[in-house]
């Protein structure tokens, strides 16, 4: 048997990370600027998230979410007093996209409507709902095509407000920063327009946090730079550092009956320890705070004075969820970058590199970034001026 070819693949095999360091099975190192997608929020082996996981697995890695399991509700405090959202409660499961697809029904079941709006560029996963209030086609079977969405522009309150005026939307899911769109923010005054506007023709706002929450862009989560509250935030990606699991806070306005959602595996021992040793060096290590310091290092950087550094036509993002569009005629950039001077980046199309680092990089690590990223430049601006 072989593997399902459905990921085009660098040859490279990371078999070894520390920090924001990875070794591939050649022992050739490299700087991680990626994160597996946002993932690794807090470094590669960070010691005391290996020995909280090893400690764990020593005494229980699963059971059934039948029975106690105080991991689970520890978990639930700690991230309530982390993010704001302590009144809430939490629904744990396996990933974002199951998250989302949780999220979604609930907003159903709470109001009883069935249709959802989502936005243009929205990537919100690839289960069945999470994939039709996804704005791409190709990612949809016949099979999920059939779900009640309506997609409005991105950014556009008008349209919004419009469409709710219906009566008909159980809920509103938005990202708190499109990431797989290449790193578009929503403007304070469109979340606050969504969230006015929910209230008013009583549909549930979702916010997506799954790739922007966790501290990535100097706050807990990226929609609370605008000083809003969702109903439900789904969050997943720099949740347990690399093992299976994601979330759903919820509003104490949305009731929960048995039966009403559940997971085999969602919330087991492992991954609730996982997601404590994260909350834990977060907190430890202040850094919700270091993102936003490094991630201003990097604007300043890159974008000094407010004019992008060549070739960067746009720098977009905040914290450590950066997006960088690349001239027409730079679209090597993100291979140079990985094979000539060993930094894993992102993409987003052909021209946008991602940075979404751990939220441990340092200043110098940055600071080699761009260095790296200069030098690269220049050695292409001296080739076309050659030409």
């Amino acid at each position: 048997m072989d593997l399902f070819k459905v990921y085009k693949l660098w040859d490279i095999e990371p078999v070894r990370g520390l920090g924001t360091t990875l070794w591939d099975s050649n022992g050739v190192e490299y700087t991680d600027l990626y994160g597996g997608h946002a993932v690794i929020s807090v470094g590669h082996c960070h010691p005391h998230y290996v020995a909280m996981i090893r400690e764990q697995l020593g005494k229980l890695g699963f059971y059934s979410n039948a029975v106690q399991n105080s991991l689970q509700r520890e978990l639930a405090s700690r991230l309530g007093k982390a993010s704001g959202y302590d009144d809430y409660s939490l629904f744990l499961c396996n990933s974002g996209a199951e998250a989302n697809e949780n999220a979604l029904k609930l907003a159903s079941f709470h109001t009883g409507r069935s249709r959802i709006m989502c936005f243009s560029k929205a990537f919100h996963g690839r289960t069945s709902g999470a994939v039709a209030v996804t704005d791409n086609a190709a990612l949809r079977s016949p099979f999920n095509s059939a779900h009640k969405v309506t997609c409005v522009p991105f950014n556009d309150i008008g349209s919004a407000e419009e469409e709710l005026k219906s009566g008909e939307y159980a809920g509103v899911i938005v990202e708190g920063i499109q990431g797989v769109s290449g790193i578009h923010e929503p403007s304070a005054d469109f979340l606050k327009g969504l969230r006015d506007a929910c209230d008013r023709y009583g549909s549930l706002l979702i916010l997506d946090e799954i790739q922007s929450g966790y501290g990535r862009t100097g706050m807990f989560f990226a929609h609370r730079h605008c000083g809003i509250r969702a109903d439900i935030v789904t969050v997943a990606k720099g949740m347990a550092n690399g093992l299976p699991i994601g979330g759903v806070l919820i509003s104490p306005a949305v009731e929960a009956r048995y039966g009403m959602l559940g997971t085999t595996f969602g919330g087991n021992h492992l991954v609730c320890t996982a997601a404590l040793a994260v909350l834990d060096i977060i907190e430890n290590e202040h850094l919700v705070e270091n993102a936003a310091k490094v991630g201003e290092f990097f604007r300043k950087e890159l974008c000094p004075g407010g004019k992008p550094l060549y070739p960067i036509r746009e720098y977009r993002g905040r914290g450590l969820m950066i997006g960088l569009e690349l001239e027409d005629g730079h679209e090597d950039m993100r291979d140079r970058l990985l094979f000539e001077k060993h930094f894993f980046t992102g993409a987003a199309g052909a021209r946008v590199i991602r940075l979404l680092p751990s939220l441990t990089i340092s200043e110098q690590t940055a600071a080699s970034f761009v260095e790296a990223f200069r030098s690269l430049a220049e050695e292409g601006g001296a080739a076309k001026a050659d030409r």
